[in-house]
């Protein structure tokens, strides 16, 4: 797939999840151009306020889990993909649980952990918490993200691009970051698996076995 076209896709699915927030804010601006009465305009200036947090929250997770973010450096400190990842999560249903004995990673292995986590947590449709492992033994890299919930629904779509077992051409926005998630798996040389517990468990797990 050329590059030009995986982006697009990887915009499309950008635009696709900041379409919500920042309508809530363009239609609340709208509202309050006419609207007199103050507990009215109280209650809409705090939609406008929640939904700004969360158009920033995601733009700064996409910023880091899609673009070039980080400069010149090779490495990115793992702290940044918590931060990135507790800000996507911000005003969900699923907890955050983040365990990291890494200091830093590659800026293509925290694009692999932040897409991970992103399909990990999409999973979790009514809620829970997700776990978020990194590890590292004898230069090997094991990233594990464990999702809890009373109901996870992992797509069948998302699980075969995140395993490599989709061509090009059937990449949708919806499966894209599994599809880069794959992507640098590969070029890792490395390892995904996934582990469906009674659909009330689901564990994504990496590993490479260097991080360059």
């Amino acid at each position: 797939m050329p590059k030009m076209d995986f982006a697009a896709l990887l915009c499309s699915r950008l635009c696709h999840d900041l379409v919500s927030p920042v309508g809530a804010i363009n239609n609340g601006l709208e509202i309050l151009e006419e609207e007199q009465d103050a507990s009215m305009r109280d209650a809409v200036l705090d939609l406008i306020s929640k939904s700004t947090q969360q158009t920033a929250n995601k733009l700064q997770f996409f910023r880091l889990a899609f673009g070039a973010a980080g400069g010149f450096s090779e490495h990115l400190d793992v702290s940044e993909a918590e931060k990135a990842m507790r800000a996507l999560l911000s005003g969900s249903r699923v907890e955050l649980e983040w365990q990291s004995s890494v200091r830093s990673l590659s800026k293509n292995v925290v694009k692999l952990l932040l897409n991970l986590g992103l399909t990990t947590f999409e999973t979790l449709i009514r809620g829970g918490s997700l776990r978020v492992e990194v590890s590292e033994d004898s230069n090997q890299y094991t990233l594990k993200m464990t999702g809890v919930g009373n109901r996870i629904i992992l797509q069948e779509g998302v699980k075969a691009a995140l395993l490599g077992e989709v061509s090009e051409e059937e990449v949708e926005p919806r499966t894209a970051p599994a599809f880069l998630a794959a992507t640098i798996i590969g070029e890792c040389d490395g390892q995904i698996t996934i582990n469906d517990i009674d659909g009330e468990t689901l564990e994504v797990k990496a590993v490479i076995i260097s991080d360059n």
